[in-house]
């Protein structure tokens, strides 16, 4: 599949020239700088070494103040406290984070996780029925709620209340919850608006530590499961996500908790310095797993344990889930595929696919691999409690939330935001909808959002690819959404002659790369699932690629690697 680069617009040369002075850098990172939004000295400082200082009082939250009082009269008299949470990576780490940090300084407590197939996503009637029954008269709910307005007043006859912690956009009307904290609210000034629902949890116990004079070292030590949290819902790592994903990647190196360490055995990753790739494909698929094929409370289980033993039994059941689920979306993601080259979709602008038979727990993964293919904006249905019901995902650029939104007078329940979303309908809706939401595509989408496109900052020179140059870049991560791994284009380059297919299908290519401006020295490169377009590239061609720099480490030596994204040749 071709794809589409868009080179970004430089920043201006005064400013790139005044950060290249000030910093004592290559002009290419100064760029990268101005790209960011960064464009003072100070800036750049807070930018390459992130404080805790510098996040935002939590009691600059909607109704922080009201969240606080409240859990300490829980607290005081005794009640019964709940932590409510969604069964993904951040609903888990949300509820291991906040039953945690409270089990320490109180007794009187439970957690609940909803289940995936029988209750759904979010708050649950059983989930409020459950807590009547217990007698907990407090719920702490956290990645989910905002929308639950209905749920929320049928636990407050049941004589339940509720904290809503939350970070996914509000609907028309706000639950009457004790407090709703979430930073989207349209009534809430507080300054960062992209917390993870983890973060926002996190802003809870900040507020209560600072009120009752608990030291900061007393939140601190959960900022391992905020980084996973943050990292996994894909949530942007700008601003004060930046600076909780900076020093939850140190703990998590460093001191994780006892779960968090298991999981890094397990995956082979426990003696290195981590990043957010690491647990995007590592860590959080293994959290992912337990809701997707059991339940979301086994994951909880592992991120609150304190025994090393019970902590490898459980990661050992919970990568075992895993296994199971990456054989299951393989299977499922090639029946959907021949399914749609059966159908001869390529003048449609979406895809919507429904099978009664397949597994709820990978349908938004699968809808995910379809994109890799057919790179339309794409639902994947399954049956579940005699509705269909599955995940949405979108291509660069095109807004799926609100084309799902057009589509709301056929479904029962829908939820998300751009790029992802999960929806319930009655199964006879389902032809309905798939005319409408290809209605609605087609009216909205560009064609560009039609092609598969790479970003690129900036071009770059070999010549100018030094050890300093690449020391300096190392700085700029943590990278995510917002702050994305510089990728970089070269003109005029060529294979040495050393360039070769890799991998059990000769899939991949190794290369040794020569510039034109540069031809003594070279530059090894890989460039995966690119085997295809080795004939083109050899013999001398000279040709053009899109690439980030990389580290690859090889019997115990670390050396520069060029990590292609893309080859463009005549």
């Amino acid at each position: 599949m071709d794809k589409y680069w868009k080179i970004k617009e430089g920043g201006r040369k005064t400013e790139i020239d005044k950060l290249v002075y000030e910093l004592n850098i290559h002009h290419v990172l100064a760029n990268l700088l101005v790209q960011r939004g960064i464009k003072t000295f100070d800036e750049a400082r807070d930018f390459f070494r992130p404080s805790l200082t510098n996040l935002h009082d939590p009691f600059l939250m909607k109704d922080m103040d009201k969240a606080v009082d409240r859990l300490e009269t829980a607290i005081h008299n005794n009640e019964k406290i709940l932590v409510y949470g969604d069964y993904d990576v951040d609903g888990t780490t949300s509820v291991a984070l906040m039953y945690s940090f409270l089990k320490k300084l109180y007794r009187n407590m439970d957690y609940y996780i909803p289940d995936r197939y029988t209750e759904g996503y979010g708050i649950s009637m059983r989930g409020i029925d459950y807590a009547a029954e217990q007698k907990i008269s407090l719920v702490i709910a956290l990645d989910c709620g905002i929308k639950a307005v209905e749920k929320i007043d049928y636990a407050r006859q049941k004589g339940v209340d509720f904290i809503v912690c939350d970070h996914h956009t509000p609907g028309k009307t706000i639950p009457r919850a004790v407090a709703v904290l979430d930073p989207k609210r349209e009534d809430c000034s507080y300054p960062y608006k992209d917390l993870s629902g983890c973060g926002v949890g996190f802003k809870l116990i900040q507020a209560y530590s600072q009120k009752n004079d608990l030291p900061f070292e007393s939140i601190t030590e959960y900022l391992d499961l905020l980084a996973v949290s943050i990292a996994s819902d894909i949530v942007p790592i700008t601003g004060e996500n930046r600076i909780l994903t900076y020093f939850g990647l140190k703990k998590l190196s460093e001191a994780p908790c006892t779960g968090l360490k298991a999981i890094k055995c397990v995956a082979g990753i426990e003696d290195r310095e981590l990043t957010v790739e690491d647990i995007v494909f590592r860590l959080g698929p293994r959290i992912n797993a337990a809701g997707r094929m059991e339940s979301g409370k086994q994951a909880v289980d592992l991120l609150i344990s304190h025994n090393p033993d019970e902590a490898i039994v459980l990661c050992d059941k919970i990568d075992s889930h895993n296994q199971n689920r990456r054989h299951i979306d393989k299977n499922i993601t090639e029946e959907a595929i021949r399914s749609l080259q059966k159908k001869n979709q390529k003048d449609s602008y979406s895809n919507v696919l429904y099978n009664p038979e397949w597994h709820k727990g990978v349908v938004g993964i699968v809808a995910s691999r379809i994109i890799e293919t057919y790179y339309k904006p794409t639902i994947v249905l399954t049956e579940s409690n005699g509705y269909a019901t599955g995940s949405a995902r979108s291509v660069d650029g095109f807004d799926l939330y609100e084309a799902i939104n057009a589509c709301s007078d056929l479904l029962e329940s829908f939820g998300g935001h751009m790029y992802a979303a999960g929806l319930t309908l009655k199964k006879e809706n389902v032809p309905k909808l798939k005319e409408r939401f290809e209605q609605v595509v087609r009216e909205r989408i560009t064609p560009e959002q039609l092609v598969p496109q790479v970003d690129i900052d900036v071009e770059l020179d070999f010549k100018d690819i030094t050890p300093k140059f690449y020391r300096i870049l190392k700085q700029f991560q943590p990278f995510g959404p917002g702050n994305m791994n510089p990728v970089f284009f070269s003109e005029n380059v060529a294979d040495n002659g050393q360039g070769r297919k890799v991998g059990a299908a000769g899939d991949h290519l190794k290369l040794n790369l020569i510039q034109e401006e540069n031809p003594f020295d070279d530059m090894p490169a890989i460039a995966f699932c690119q085997g295809a377009k080795f004939e083109r590239i050899t013999g001398g061609n000279t040709f053009d690629i899109a690439y980030t720099l990389t580290e690859n480490t090889f019997r115990g030596q670390t050396s520069l690697q060029l990590n292609i994204k893309d080859i463009k040749s005549d």
